[in-house]
């Protein structure tokens, strides 16, 4: 790293910190996962042996929305010291992400300088301060490929792995060369497993993948897929989990190309040892069905994590994956999913707008009880209950 990098690394954290001073200081990070962008990046670090690895948790959120009118209304109004705080607002989830090994996000924005502007729907443009809030909150991995990545062409993609990049916060689906786009997020959770995030989305709306630079965001395609998860094995994954910004916009049931794609993907194997082991889909806006496919756990659609006031009520409903991993039997198997839950969450609307985990704080109110019963009934209305899936708390 050059020390203009150094510089502009150090100047980058300094101004990602403006908004998160004052009454809310950024927590120290517990024992987190260790990140392995590259072999060369661990040369000579001590490497747990297959047979000695451990169980971990894995949590997956749904996308994340920073630029929505409210969403930014809000997290200026928590930053008294100026800048914006999306942290307040995530509180809600914190403790649930915090406390997995493993906590996946989506980032359904491109994110911009520090001066703006920021703006909403249809061309979304989002501070970097949600970077720090997503860290602090304990996210280790955030998928980037969405409709909305090229909104502000290749340089959004650049500012915000960027941002993403300074806070300490791995990241997949967008890229800014070919080499980075070929590599997953790979991550290795406390108890030694070794865990790849590969993300893909069916479109990118008004932007477009210049013809010098494909690779600038991953699209759903089955084939290319199945040949990253393989690649991901070989480079050491453990458990391999794809995340999919897919299905039809408020819409609790997947439509027929999520169908299509989950049976694809969840039948390819290599060796006789699925090359896939979880998939967890966004974009739809709404939760969708969690399915037992082909042995494999699927998640259609996970809903918001943090948005504001959406089209349709459903728009702010959400839910949180949690599967607890195990290590095989036998050398060459997969890892066995031993627990899978939800915790169904609202993203509650006023004057300030607020993630609330309905499992926890759940249903007191109607509100929160139609929430909690309607988020419940399109995750289990494809019989997830009758492969073990409960809600969590």
């Amino acid at each position: 790293m050059s020390a203009y990098t150094r510089y502009a690394a150090v100047a980058l954290l300094a101004a990602l910190a403006v908004g998160c001073t004052g009454p809310h200081p950024v927590p120290r990070p517990a024992s987190r996962p260790t990140p392995e962008p590259t072999a060369r990046a661990h040369a000579g670090a001590p490497v747990t042996k297959a047979a000695e690895r451990r169980p971990f948790t894995l949590v997956a959120a749904g996308d994340v929305q920073p630029s929505d009118p409210e969403v930014l209304a809000t997290a200026r109004r928590d930053a008294p010291h100026g800048g914006y705080d999306y942290r307040p607002m995530l509180k809600g989830a914190q403790p649930v992400i915090s406390a997995a090994d493993l906590a996946l996000c989506h980032l359904d924005a491109p994110l911009g300088p520090l001066t703006g502007p920021f703006t909403g729907s249809p061309v979304l443009q989002a501070p970097p301060q949600i970077a720090t809030a997503l860290k602090a909150t304990g996210y280790d991995s955030c998928a980037t490929a969405s409709h909305h990545a090229l909104d502000r062409g290749v340089p959004g993609v650049h500012r915000t792995l960027e941002a993403l990049d300074t806070v300490g916060l791995r990241h997949t689906g967008s890229a800014r060369d070919a080499a980075e786009a070929a590599r997953p997020a790979l991550l290795r959770a406390p108890g030694g497993a070794r865990v790849a995030q590969l993300a893909y989305t069916y479109g990118i709306g008004g932007g477009r993948r210049p013809a010098y630079a494909p690779w600038t965001v991953n699209r759903l395609d089955a084939k290319r897929i199945i040949e990253d998860a393989r690649a991901a094995r070989r480079a050491g994954a453990d458990v391999v989990v794809v995340s999919s910004c897919w299905g039809t916009e408020y819409r609790a049931a997947p439509d027929a190309r999520q169908i299509r794609l989950a049976r694809t993907l969840t039948a390819s194997e290599t060796g006789g040892r699925p090359d896939i082991d979880l998939i967890v889909g966004t974009c739809a806006h709404t939760p969708q069905p969690y399915e037992k496919v082909n042995g494999t756990w699927v998640v259609y659609g996970l809903g918001d994590q943090l948005s504001g006031v959406m089209k349709k009520v459903g728009g702010n409903w959400g839910s949180i994956a949690r599967f607890r991993f195990a290590p095989p039997h036998r050398p060459g198997e997969r890892w066995r999913v031993t627990v899978a839950e939800y915790l169904p969450q609202l993203v509650e609307q006023g004057k300030r707008v607020r993630v609330r985990n309905l499992a926890r704080v759940g249903g007191h109110d109607r509100t929160g009880k139609t929430a909690s019963k309607k988020i419940s009934k399109a995750v289990l209305s494809r019989g997830a209950a009758g492969d073990g899936l409960t809600m969590g708390w």
